[in-house]
């Protein structure tokens, strides 16, 4: 999940100032309503605490019960549906497709387990609550507890590239496809046509540029094999990688984007200054702008068939 931050909350009511305002009855939800809510490939519940206008249409700030506020953020009616039964039961379908249960790490299980009462003491309840669930969050990502969660760095990642997450995620976990691997370009063919791009902007290239650039292959290279992959993936990454060769040098973009998604966990492990984080920030936003505005040639069109058999998919179904 990617958080939102109160300077872009600001941000977008200053946005939506001059906006003519639309009808009550074009608004879905209301606040304190509790509703299910589309994040990345996932759909989780949330409760909605606040409903504006912004940019001539409805949006609505969510909370997403049993997770820490930092997740909090604005979205769309596209973003929401209703806490009713039948879309419920289409959550869970999510979840089983997805092959999140109790006994697996790729999710959280309370969603096999829908709470009622429980749900209403979380916000009441945040320091206990938002310690055990962060717990849980971290243990399902891989990844261990994190001390410094309440200063996680902000990554807003552009809509244009969430609405590539969701589709990346259907049409592995939907559709039974994978990107069909080596990719061209690369994720070290991009990153080194980031750099050329901003020689040629700002008419020098910083270290420190180089630098992030430079750490974003590392955690790629590092995290793609045990946080960035769904499990219809894994197969491919065994045949695709061998000792000599680096992710980095066989997946590409849509790979790349999913490690912007795990990023503020990841670099909540790093001990440097506020300002550093603050900088660090407005570099990954302007590499994802660059992604953005290049994705149809950097991200791929046409997601191929499984290259693993029935049999073998079932072979390696606890892996």
């Amino acid at each position: 999940m990617v958080s939102s931050s109160k300077g872009e909350s600001a941000s977008d009511g200053e946005n939506s100032s001059g906006d003519a305002p639309e009808s009550d009855s074009k608004r879905l939800f209301t606040e304190g309503e509790k509703v299910l809510a589309f994040h990345g490939p996932r759909i989780y519940e949330a409760k909605v605490q606040k409903a504006e206008i912004r940019k001539k249409e409805w949006r609505y700030f969510v909370h997403y019960l049993g997770w820490n506020k930092n997740w909090d953020e604005w979205v769309g009616k596209d973003r929401l549906m209703k806490h009713t039964e039948e879309n419920i039961l289409k959550q869970q379908a999510v979840d089983k497709k997805a092959g999140v249960d109790k006994n697996t790490k790729s999710g959280r299980s309370a969603h096999t387990k829908p709470k009622s009462s429980a749900d209403a003491k979380v916000d009441k309840d945040e320091p206990k609550t938002t310690s055990a669930k962060g717990k849980k969050r971290k243990a399902d990502s891989g990844i261990e507890e994190n001390p410094a969660t309440d200063k996680l760095i902000k990554i807003h990642i552009p809509p244009n590239l969430k609405k590539q997450l969701v589709d990346d995620w259907e049409h592995i976990t939907q559709q039974n496809k994978l990107v069909k691997l080596p990719r061209s370009p690369t994720v070290d063919d991009i990153l080194r046509k980031y750099l050329e791009y901003k020689s040629k902007k700002d008419g020098v290239m910083t270290e420190a540029v180089g630098e992030i650039l430079n750490g974003l292959r590392g955690y790629f290279d590092k995290a793609l094999p045990t946080i960035l992959l769904y499990k219809k993936e894994r197969q491919q990454c065994r045949d695709a990688i061998s000792d000599n060769t680096s992710p980095s040098s066989i997946y590409g973009a849509e790979h790349l984007l999913r490690l912007f998604v795990k990023l503020p966990e990841l670099l909540g492990y790093v001990k440097v200054e506020e300002e550093t984080l603050i900088r660090l920030q407005q570099k990954l936003l302007d590499f994802l702008k660059f992604l953005q505005n290049n994705e149809s040639t950097f991200f791929v069109a046409v997601y191929d068939g499984p290259k693993v058999t029935e049999g073998s998919s079932k072979g390696n179904k606890d892996n």
